[in-house]
């Protein structure tokens, strides 16, 4: 509930699943759920309809709920299938419902992953350093970690930006000024 609200407030359209089935034209779930786009959601889709999951595994998508919907499946090209509805409507699965980003791009590309194995050998680093005083819980990266790997990542791909004065640290620091 909380998040219809908020993306409504922030001026999306938020609707029933169902709704947007009918007047959608490009699906992506990232939910994590199981079935998600099921039957009665393939059922009213556009002719046309594009469909993909990013979310988990190759669960969000109703696949057998397509494939009993359809008269025909065809590969129209690779990670593409399109299954040919009784009325004459298709539908395009995109990596068999699998993890698009993954499976039907090139995964995670290098310029992401660095900064991501920079961040584990960073935090496996800090938790080493650091693990006769930390609980065993769950921890968040620390700041300066984070802002390590950036101010890194962005010197290497040459961009420059400004750094903030004492004063302005300071003000973000307290909040007392002009309150």
């Amino acid at each position: 509930m909380t998040v219809a609200l908020q993306a409504t407030m922030d001026g999306f359209t938020v609707t029933t699943s169902m709704d947007a089935a009918a007047r959608g034209d490009i699906f992506v779930t990232a939910t994590g759920d199981a079935h998600v786009i099921r039957g009665e959601h393939f059922e009213v889709m556009k002719d046309r309809a594009v469909v993909c999951n990013s979310g988990h595994f190759d669960v969000e998508i109703d696949i057998p709920a397509l494939e009993a919907g359809a008269d025909s499946r065809r590969t129209v090209r690779r990670f593409v299938e399109e299954f040919a509805m009784g009325d004459g409507r298709r539908i395009y699965l995109l990596a068999e419902g699998r993890l698009v980003n993954l499976s039907a791009a090139e995964g995670h590309p290098a310029s992401v992953m660095d900064m991501s194995f920079a961040n584990q050998a960073l935090m496996a680093e800090y938790v080493f350093a650091n693990a006769g005083r930390l609980e065993k819980k769950v921890y968040d990266v620390p700041r300066e970690i984070d802002a390590e790997i950036a101010r890194l990542k962005l010197e290497t791909m040459g961009v420059k930006i400004d750094s903030l004065t004492e004063e302005q640290e300071q003000y973000l620091r307290s909040w007392t000024l002009g309150t």
